[in-house]
């Protein structure tokens, strides 16, 4: 048996490193904590070339006194704990004393520091977590810390890094949550000399959105909020044309901390059931207090998960509260819950009043009729794609872009567009008729919901997904032309907000999907400019598209190209094939139906079947005529 030793401290400082620091985002996360503990007002965060040579984080907290900064960097130094009982009640973002000892040990580190009532500051310098010095120096009251060459002694992790660009993106995505979770701090984020973000630091949520993820984001957004058990909730949901083709922008802050929950994922979603097109996501930003005693943060390294003492008083507090954004068509102006409120949730003080019914909680949200005025007729149809359908008590269905919303509500009924009829198609002598009089061994009888062609053959009928078998048609199409779709420029660019970590791997890739007949530019601030598609392609849902693009894209590295490219060519495919909702006439199915019964095409590209039967004895079961 190997002979067991103690591990040097720098070796297990390296690997704790690991533990904590994970890419610059890591780093400027942690800083930007220790800052918010510090009661700072105002934060600046500075980064070049994706975090990767230089990371400056400046505050105006209390700042540290020279004895407390050289001992700063040790591992498990803090100011937070005193005694295991105040684990039990963790009121702040940083608790554990790792930070700044895992940081410093993985790259060149320089610390300016100055309490308010002192005279001078002091200045630290580390590298690879070593003191190379320690004194007295002029520097503005809170804290400065500078990160120099991440992971510069330590090849084996800087090799596994991203392209600056991406890592950068990271970078934007932990400042945004920053923002979010904490808008009584004013957040200026420079990226390579740019400023991106700048946040007023006002206390309202709603300012920190606008500035963090812009206009558009904003309007689409419904104010929320509620309580139960306990348990207070508050903040924005998206409407459901609103919602995106990823959990991108789900934000969710307990006490203030950004995490990820499985509980709060799902009461989000479910408060959405039968509400959203498949494969849709809503988006959100909740804030959610709670006694510190009622929520363990320490379950992570990262301190991201977290574990709930009553997770069903959390799931119904969420789920009521997004439940009443969605349904309540008024409510007041101002968020009753206030933060000195959720303060004294925070720390238990409120623990002694009642916890009332999920059901009964008063909830408020944006009315449905200022959502309706604050969007112009032409952004409220392209946020539906154009081709939404609603169902009424009666089954009629309506296309938005036929009736004008504000219209039919103003009446309180639906009217229904006039149907015109299909006008024959011209005919002349020379024109060929003998395909027209074709006789087929099927006959097409109708669809069904305006997604299933309905055929009878023989003794059967068939029920074919006329989407998933024009997917298919067109997969295969593809492929003979050797998986080089012919491109089409649009006349204008689309310009699509879809986030910076998305908009980078999108610009990563921007080759790849060059061969596939993309043209698709970083246009900026996580906005990705669409300059052309593959042919026949649909962009009535830009965001989408990009969003399941980088899905993809981002999975790539751990398959092999053929399966990249194969399904590249299955979103270009689906997003052309004909849509499941919308009325299609015989006459443009009829080769598709062919292809189908005979059975040239049995399977979507993803593995489904395109068709089921239904045989007579079936049918004459089923009516107990047998």
């Amino acid at each position: 048996m190997p002979k067991i030793y103690e591990m040097p401290p720098h070796l297990a400082d390296l690997i704790a490193a690991g533990e904590v620091v994970e890419r610059p985002a890591s780093v400027v996360k942690e800083l930007c904590e220790n800052s918010i503990d510090a009661g700072a007002k105002s934060v600046t965060v500075e980064i070049q070339d994706g975090g990767m040579s230089f990371i400056r984080v400046t505050d105006n907290g209390c700042g540290m006194a020279p004895e407390d900064a050289k001992i700063a960097f040790l591992r498990h130094a803090t100011s937070k704990l005193r005694d295991e009982r105040g684990l039990e009640a963790i009121a702040t973002l940083g608790f554990r004393g790792e930070a700044l000892a895992a940081i410093s040990a993985v790259s060149r580190v320089e610390l300016l520091t100055k309490e308010r009532d002192a005279a001078t500051g002091t200045r630290v310098e580390l590298e690879a977590g070593k003191i190379l010095a320690c004194e007295a120096a002029g520097c503005p009251d809170g804290t400065t810390m500078i990160v120099r060459n991440l992971f510069f002694n330590t090849p084996a992790r800087l090799k596994y890094m991203k392209n600056d660009k991406s890592e950068g993106a990271a970078v934007t995505v932990a400042v945004t949550k920053l923002c979010l979770s904490h808008p009584e701090i004013s957040i200026r984020y420079i990226k390579d000399g740019h400023e991106e973000i700048h946040t007023p630091g006002d206390g309202k949520t709603e300012s920190a959105v606008y500035s963090v993820l812009g206009r558009d984001a904003a309007k689409s957004l419904l104010k929320t909020e509620g309580e139960s058990g306990g348990v207070f909730v508050r903040g924005y949901v998206s409407t459901p044309a609103g919602a995106r083709g990823n959990r991108g922008w789900q934000f969710f802050f307990i006490n203030g901390r950004f995490v990820k929950s499985r509980v709060l994922q799902a009461a989000l979603e479910q408060a959405y059931k039968n509400s959203l097109f498949t494969g849709r996501f809503p988006a959100c930003v909740l804030e959610i207090d709670m006694s510190y005693s009622k929520v363990d943060v320490n379950v992570h390294p990262a301190k991201l998960e977290v574990r709930f003492s009553d997770e069903r008083s959390v799931f119904d507090a969420v789920y009521w509260a997004v439940r009443g954004a969605l349904e309540t068509e008024s409510a007041p102006a101002e968020l009753t819950v206030s933060r000195s409120t959720a303060s004294a949730v925070r720390s238990g003080l409120s623990d002694s009043a009642p916890a009332g019914n999920a059901k009964s909680a008063s909830f408020t949200s944006k009315p449905r009729e200022d959502f309706f005025k604050s969007v112009s007729s032409d952004e409220f149809r392209s946020g539906f794609g154009g081709g939404f359908k609603r169902a009424e008590a009666g089954g009629a269905e309506f296309r938005l872009n036929d009736v004008f919303p504000s219209k039919s509500r103003e009446q309180g009924k639906i009217e229904m567009p006039p149907v015109k009829p299909v006008a024959a198609p011209d005919w002349t002598p020379d024109a060929p008729i003998a395909e027209e009089r074709e006789e087929r061994p099927w006959r097409f009888i109708g669809e069904a919901l305006n997604t299933y062609l309905i055929v009878e053959k023989g003794t059967s009928v068939f029920l074919i997904d006329k989407h998933a078998a024009h997917e298919r048609v067109l997969f295969d199409k593809l492929k003979e032309k050797g998986w080089r779709p012919e491109g089409q420029l649009l006349m204008t660019p689309v310009i699509v907000n879809v986030g910076e970590e998305t908009a980078a791997v999108i610009a990563e890739s921007a080759g790849l999907l060059g061969e596939y007949g993309f043209e698709i530019d970083d246009f900026g601030g996580g906005a990705a400019a669409i300059r052309q598609i593959p042919q026949d392609l649909d962009i009535s849902e830009p965001e989408a598209l990009i969003e399941e693009l980088s899905g993809i894209l981002s999975s790539g590295g751990r398959r092999g190209l053929s399966e990249l490219r194969d399904d590249i060519m299955h979103t270009v495919a689906c997003k052309a094939a004909i849509k499941a909702g919308t009325r299609s006439e015989p006459a443009s199915v009829t080769g598709l139906i062919d292809k189908v019964m005979s059975g040239e095409v049995r399977y979507c590209p993803h593995g489904r079947p395109v068709m089921m039967e239904l045989t007579k004895y079936q049918l004459d079961k089923g009516f107990k005529r047998v």
